[in-house]
């Protein structure tokens, strides 16, 4: 999984040992706070196994949910290139496992890994476009659009076939996936029992089973 990651991207094996001995395992559980929105940042994460969601608070109680990240992904790295507080809340939505590595630690790596800085430079600009994507769709598609568009992502990434279809365990509640949607729980599981009632989806506890991926990306344009 950690192969998976920029950070280890085009590294050999004694680089990849190299940085793995310097990192730090860690394991949470659902629910478990890694650090919260303000916290002072001072290293990235990389997920081995699990899930964690990145979400932000409003000064009136309302939260966003900005990502779901699984296996293989890191974050935290804003800090390496901007240090200052933490601009969003880490937290496990299933069982999980990652390793942390030091901004000092990583400074030192890439003093003698050059390359391994332009791998992340290319997620950053990544996460970007999709940070792009996502004002657009907030400000073009409608609600039963973005649902659609969030299932079909979170199927690319977490999703695996099974006989009826692609059965995605995204371990998200009704209004962790509204959060991320960026609509009220009533909309979205509006939208979801529309999908189900056309046979394009069926629902089930945290996970969704996509039956008709065509349908639904018509629907996500």
């Amino acid at each position: 999984m950690l192969r998976r990651s920029p950070l280890f991207a085009g590294l050999n094996e004694q680089a990849t040992q190299d940085l793995l001995t310097a990192m730090t395992p860690l394991r949470m559980e659902r629910g478990d706070e890694l650090f919260h929105e303000g916290d002072p940042g001072d290293r990235l994460y990389v997920i081995t196994e699990g899930k964690v969601k990145l979400g932000r608070t409003s000064s009136d109680g309302r939260e966003n949910l900005l990502a779901i990240l699984g296996p293989g992904e890191m974050f935290g790295e804003l800090s390496l290139f901007d240090p200052g507080p933490r601009t969003a809340t880490a937290t496990a939505v299933a069982e999980t496992q990652l390793v942390g590595l030091t901004n000092d630690q990583l400074h030192a790596y890439l003093s003698r890994h050059p390359n391994v800085a332009l791998t992340l430079l290319a997620a950053l600009a990544r996460r970007l476009r999709r940070t792009n994507e996502n004002v657009a769709d907030l400000v073009f598609t409608d609600v039963p659009g973005r649902v659609a568009k969030a299932l079909l992502e979170l199927s690319g990434r977490f999703g695996r076939p099974v006989e009826e279809g692609i059965l995605v365990a995204h371990d998200l509640t009704q209004e962790e996936l509204a959060q991320l949607v960026g609509a009220s729980r009533e909309t979205v599981n509006k939208a979801l029992a529309d999908f189900a009632t056309r046979g394009w989806i069926k629902l089930e506890a945290r996970a969704v089973l996509l039956l008709d991926l065509d349908r639904l990306r018509r629907r996500a344009r």
